[in-house]
């Protein structure tokens, strides 16, 4: 009979006690991580919903508060990949430099050929003669099918603005599309949302490249008329107030015909340099005030 009372007190101590009992700790865990669950549902539903340009403030907040760990995580990983074992007379980074910077001295050569047999005379001033040029550096590149970017540490404060061309190792590698006073995003021509006017080699005509995403671009609408091929030079063309004369943005990889049009190519173009190895980038301000 004691031993029922004893017991009987034990029990009404543990009910009464402050504690949860572990049926009712089970209970609140699970009702927890549901409420977590919807929460972070919710939110991840509002972000993809909300409009772009309030997405990229977010995204410059997060860089901003970010910015040691991104640049840090970003070094580890350039430098985790290593460096090839094969020894070279000189760097691959340099020799790419060097070959850009020859496609873009032979361009303006042809350039000047032209304007000595329309004009019969020689232009009085060198490329990019007068402009700016703002060396940044790389925070984070995004290379992928839907977009290929990347986020510089340059922004208004320093002059930038939409449109201006962003060079590397000599060469384009995409425009300023969106801009805050000390951020900037590059979207580089390989995003599907890039459209650049260029050249194909020696090949007189123009045409806009489409970024298709995956490090890649192409060339549209080109005839097969012209004579193109795998090795070919592709520089975009001068454009009022962001570039006056031609530079080297890439190098066709794929020439064929096109499955729809027969009588088109379909030509794919890649980069001139290693985007995803960018640690600094420069940007073209044309006229820059002050000048």
């Amino acid at each position: 009979m004691m031993r029922m009372r004893n017991r009987d007190r034990v029990l009404y101590t543990n009910s009464e006690s402050g504690s949860p009992s572990k049926l009712e700790e089970v209970r609140l865990g699970s009702f927890s991580g549901r409420m977590l669950f919807t929460w972070l549902m919710l939110a991840g539903f509002i972000l993809f919903f909300a409009p772009r340009n309030l997405t990229n403030k977010l995204q410059f907040a997060f860089v901003r508060i970010f910015h040691l760990p991104l640049n840090l995580g970003r070094s580890v990983s350039i430098s985790a990949r290593g460096e090839p074992l094969v020894a070279e007379v000189v760097s691959r980074g340099l020799y790419n430099r060097l070959q850009n910077h020859l496609a873009n001295v032979t361009e303006q050569l042809y350039q000047e050929h032209q304007v000595v047999e329309v004009l019969s005379g020689l232009r009085n001033r060198f490329a990019l003669e007068g402009a700016k040029l703002v060396c940044a550096d790389v925070i984070t590149t995004s290379i992928g099918t839907e977009h290929s970017e990347l986020i510089i540490n340059r922004g208004e404060n320093d002059g930038l603005a939409r449109g201006q061309f962003v060079l590397s190792d000599n060469s384009i590698v995409g425009t300023i599309s969106d801009i805050s006073p000390r951020t900037a995003q590059v979207r580089l021509f390989t995003d599907p949302d890039s459209k650049i006017a260029v050249k194909i080699g020696s090949v007189n005509t123009e045409r806009l490249i489409h970024g298709i995403g995956d490090d890649s671009a192409k060339v549209k609408l080109l005839s097969r008329k012209y004579k193109v091929k795998v090795g070919d030079k592709v520089l975009a063309l001068k454009k009022p107030g962001f570039l006056d004369a031609p530079i080297i943005i890439g190098v066709v990889v794929k020439c064929v015909a096109d499955d729809v049009n027969p009588s088109l190519w379909d030509v794919t173009v890649k980069p001139v340099c290693d985007i995803e190895q960018l640690k600094t980038v420069s940007v073209i301000i044309m006229n820059p005030s002050g000048t």
